[in-house]
């Protein structure tokens, strides 16, 4: 599905406060489109990939980032920017912060979707109806009523239920990777990092897709809105409201009246 159908849909059914940001990784010999923002050239500043979504999503920009961009260690190693070291697995980053101990931070780093070091080289994040190629990740942040309209729409096929991963930090790995190496659908609780760098606000959750599975989202966004899944989500009005007993004491009063 073209992403531009694909982000009108979305803002139809879903109506997000920002921009769907379509997420593409590029290999060595893939140049970043001449009219990306790159952070370290164009604006002097290194930042986290979660900035760089949160440029896409809110200002409407296309970012590349290479690891002269990245300034998070975390995701340059995530995503394959640079290798994976001893002092990384050994759980020294997580230990102390998100880790009682170095194996269970070794553990958490374990846990962490990771592409191979050199496979890609920049990843290129844009909204989604500006995107010019086929993204490997869609991401969509909403409240916690949006993203649930989202599952819907995703179930809607296949049924059953959704199963996704959280352990709480790197969530551009979740977005991005996991996405792209499972195929599926995730739901996604923004991190730390997200939050602080990327400024992503408390009532704020992330979904994110496969490009591959844009068409059947839109099927499902389609499917339960005709079933009566819409947002926002109705209230219940149809009911008669209870009042303090001394309100009562007036149709009392009326009832004595004669009326005209």
């Amino acid at each position: 599905m073209d992403t531009k159908d694909f982000a009108k849909a979305v803002e139809t059914f879903v109506r997000p406060d920002t921009f769907p940001v379509a997420a593409k990784l590029l290999k060595p010999d893939e140049p970043a489109p001449e009219r990306a923002r790159r952070p370290r050239r164009d604006m002097g500043i290194q930042i986290a990939i979660c900035q760089a979504i949160a440029m896409a999503r809110r200002y409407g920009w296309t970012i590349a980032v290479t690891e002269e961009d990245v300034s998070c260690p975390l995701t340059k190693t995530a995503f394959g920017f640079a290798p994976v070291t001893d002092h990384y697995t050994a759980g020294h980053l997580a230990c102390g912060m998100y880790a009682e101990t170095l194996e269970a931070g070794a553990r958490s780093e374990a846990a962490t979707s990771k592409l191979p070091e050199g496979k890609f080289n920049k990843l290129l994040v844009a909204p989604a109806a500006h995107a010019s190629s086929s993204p490997d990740a869609v991401v969509i942040y909403g409240n916690s009523a949006q993203v649930l309209r989202l599952v819907t729409a995703a179930l809607w096929k296949r049924g059953g239920k959704l199963t996704t991963s959280i352990t709480g930090r790197l969530d551009c790995s979740d977005e991005v990777i996991a996405t792209m190496l499972t195929g599926d659908y995730q739901v996604i609780l923004p991190c730390y990092g997200d939050r602080i760098l990327g400024q992503t606000q408390d009532h704020e959750m992330a979904f994110s897709l496969p490009g591959s599975k844009m068409d059947e989202l839109v099927q499902g966004l389609e499917g339960t809105q005709k079933g009566g899944l819409v947002y926002p989500i109705p209230t219940y009005l149809r009911y008669t409201p209870q009042y303090p007993e001394h309100y009562y004491e007036l149709d009392k009063i009326w009832a004595t009246m004669p009326r005209k």
